[in-house]
């Protein structure tokens, strides 16, 4: 009968110590610690890793491996991650259960004055000293509780047999130093859980919320991807265009977005940018009318870089700016066939026009994808100077004749270190997207900008939006066009106009009628090497794609030995830039227009066509798009937040300073003076502890021992008579 409870009894005790011993580890200083570098690991993480990209951008940084993995451990939205909030909250428990066990400990340490202490156990202090004093008990008590006042001592005398304690302390405010540093840890990760997204998280487990992939009008998106005014705490964006109004805010979602709705309705009047000297943006600010939806009431705000507008415990931050859907007009210029037919298009930012039933495309139909305009451009010349002839990767030029041919045609391509900031106007920014889906991207200035000595028309490419900008240059006639460019580009294109160019330039370097055989010679030459610049026929090689510029060029040079290549190539250039000036000539009068003088201005000008030509079969689009106006529409981009726990960080970083500064700033000393009755007088024992042993420690022990040794021996009464008596025999 008594077994039962027996086995009871030990089963419950197995637990209490089981529970004691986990509640001893979860409160444990090495516990925290190990929490907190966890927790430092994970903030560096996600300080070198940007958090909440979009998606494609991680995938094209590490590839689908890695983005796997990463994804799995949600390091891109790290912050929120379930297994960190978990580090979170077992850090506030653990630091939580430390102050639960200890905080009244070291308050009751704070009120005790440890007085119950024994004579025996004064002596086993380390820091103690005992001497003899010829005055009486009571007249030491008094003077030594006097003098430890004065150096900050609150004492307590307690009667002890045949002695006195004198009981002190200062600084025992110490205590709350730890008090107040754990006690901040707390609130701080309290209140940073109190702004994470758990709140969302929970919405989205038990109420059905999930983020919405899709596009469409915000009003008519369906309530499961829409959180509510009650949601206690949320990030999020919102762009509102000059003119237009916003009363939700967008908060990214890996898989989507989730619709935020707002208590009121933020109608933005105007935009404000106010730029330095140098086209670098100086400020930024949104006025703004706020109406609540509640009372209906309205009122006017002006929403700066940090100077927020907060109202209902929402807090409206001035993030950034973008195109609200500005119009524009653009020229089109085809880059293929031998037309150079002009056309105008329109389009609004964020839109997309349709590009076809135009012998630019050659019967394929194109989409423009408007992305982005600017109408100030703060750019790195010596990067934009970059030709197209550093995008190819598949491009392998022997590295004497590309030097050869920089010398040439004067190759812009810099070092990427190197800066150069210069305001280069407006761009416009778009995707060419072909019937297959497939999209390249462009980015195109609409004024010449100069660059290494000639003004040029900057018209960036892309394959990957990863990649950097890489610029055809298209040089500035003297109209500050790219028409006479453009009339050289058909000309070269049509085998008739080489032909007649050939003709001409042959007769123009040959003007002796006698050498009717030479001339046909080099009106061959001619005609072949323009035929192989233009990418024509088997003259460009047996390459599995078209192959022309200077590229085609470097490649039937390979057919000639070695030795004789240089010697070649500088006949090859001087005939082709002959051959060029005269096709640029023919397209004029083919146009009715005069000829142009042949002067070192018109020669660089050809120098620099000839290199943007070769550049242009690299550019990939079957239209060059010209920025020739637009109306902007500028929109602001606010970050929208309600914070609750922003105030409570606050109170815990101010506990966090108050702690450290009490415990370093403010120290502990105890003090005992025990004097009993001797023979001779009272018999005083000092003792002095401190939770810290300085040298400063020290040298207050030795000066407070001092202190009270003289105290306990006062100096002896002078005799003044014998003192002069003393004096005039020294005399």
């Amino acid at each position: 009968m008594e077994t039962e409870p027996t086995t009871a009894g030990l089963t419950i005790r197995t637990q209490s110590r089981w529970l004691a011993n986990l509640v001893e580890l979860l409160s444990s200083m090495r516990f925290a610690i190990s929490l907190l570098t966890l927790i430092a690991i994970t903030s560096v993480i996600g300080t070198v890793l940007k958090q909440n990209e979009p998606m494609p951008n991680y995938v094209n940084q590490f590839g689908p491996f890695w983005f796997d993995i990463f994804s799995k451990l949600s390091l891109y939205s790290l912050y929120s991650a379930w297994w960190f909030l978990m580090i979170m909250t077992f850090l506030v428990l653990s630091t939580s259960l430390c102050l639960i066990r200890n905080a009244p400990k070291m308050l009751k340490d704070m009120r005790s004055w440890r007085e119950n202490v024994r004579e025996q156990s004064l002596r086993n202090f380390h820091h103690k000293s005992e001497w003899d004093s010829e005055a009486q008990r009571g007249d030491l008590v008094g003077k030594m509780s006097t003098h430890i006042a004065q150096l900050g001592y609150r004492s307590k005398i307690v009667e002890k047999e045949n002695a006195t304690l004198i009981a002190a302390k200062q600084g025992a405010a110490n205590k709350w130093g730890y008090i107040f540093a754990h006690s901040a840890i707390v609130i701080i990760c309290v209140g940073g859980l109190l702004d994470s997204d758990l709140p969302i998280r929970f919405q989205q487990w038990f109420m059905g919320k999930v983020p919405f992939d899709g596009n469409g009008i915000i009003a008519k998106i369906p309530q499961q991807h829409r959180l509510s005014l009650a949601n206690p705490t949320f990030r999020g964006n919102t762009m509102i265009p000059e003119g237009a109004n916003s009363s939700t805010a967008i908060i990214p979602q890996q898989s989507g977005v989730l619709i935020q709705d707002l208590p009121f309705t933020i109608q933005l009047n105007k935009f404000i940018i106010d730029y330095y000297s140098t086209g670098m943006p100086k400020l930024f600010a949104s006025e703004v009318v706020i109406k609540d939806h509640e009372t209906g009431k309205t009122f006017p705000a002006t929403i700066k870089v940090n100077q927020p507008l907060i109202y209902k415990g929402i807090a409206l931050f001035q993030s950034s700016f973008e195109d609200g859907g500005s119009h524009l007009q653009l020229k089109a210029h085809p880059m293929q066939g031998n037309k150079a037919n002009s056309f105008d298009i329109k389009g609004d930012v964020g839109g997309a026009t349709e590009l076809k039933g135009s012998n630019a495309n050659s019967g394929n139909d194109y989409s423009i994808e408007w992305s982005g305009f600017r109408p100030f451009n703060v750019e790195n010349m010596s990067r934009n100077g970059q030709d197209l002839r550093a995008v190819d990767t598949k491009k392998n030029f022997n590295e004497q004749f590309s030097a050869d041919f920089d010398k040439h045609t004067g190759s812009a391509a810099k070092n990427a270190n190197s800066k150069d900031l210069k305001n280069v106007g407006p761009s416009v920014q778009y995707k060419l997207r072909d019937k297959n889906g497939q999209a390249r991207e462009f980015h195109n200035y609409m004024q010449p900008v100069l660059v290494d000595g000639a003004w040029v028309f900057l018209a960036g490419t892309r394959d990957n939006p990863s990649d950097a900008f890489r610029y055809l240059r298209i040089p500035a006639d003297d109209e500050d066009t790219v028409i006479e460019w453009m009339r050289i580009r058909a000309a070269l294109a049509d085998p008739a106009s080489r032909q007649m160019a050939a003709q001409s330039y042959a007769r123009r370097a040959l003007p002796d009628v006698s050498a009717e055989s030479m001339q046909l010679q080099l009106a061959e030459s001619a005609k072949k090497g323009m035929a192989i610049f233009a990418g024509d026929g088997s003259m460009a090689g047996a390459a599995s794609t078209p192959v022309a510029g200077y590229v085609a060029i470097s490649k039937f040079l390979e057919q000639i030995p070695a030795a004789e290549q240089g010697k070649a190539a500088d006949v090859f250039m001087k005939i082709l830039n002959g051959s060029m000036w005269d096709l640029w000539q023919q397209a004029r009068a083919k146009d009715g227009l005069p000829a142009i003088e042949l002067d070192e201005k018109h020669a660089r000008f050809l120098q620099v066509a000839t290199s943007a030509l070769s550049d242009s079969y690299f550019y990939g689009a079957p239209v060059y798009l010209q920025l020739t106006g637009f109306e902007e529409i500028k929109a602001s981009v606010l970050q929208v937040t309600r914070s609750p726990g922003q105030n409570v960080v606050y109170l815990g970083c101010l506990f966090l300073v108050i702690g450290v500064f009490s415990m370093f700033y403010i120290r502990e000393r105890r003090l005992w003076i025990w004097i009993k009755d001797d023979q001779a007088g009272a018999r005083v024992l000092m003792a002095l502890s401190s939770q810290r042993k300085t040298l400063d420690f020290e040298k207050e022990f030795d000066q407070l021992k001092t202190q009270l040794q003289q105290l306990s021996h006062p100096a002896p009464k002078v005799n003044f008579q014998a003192n002069k008596a003393t004096s005039k025999v020294i005399d």
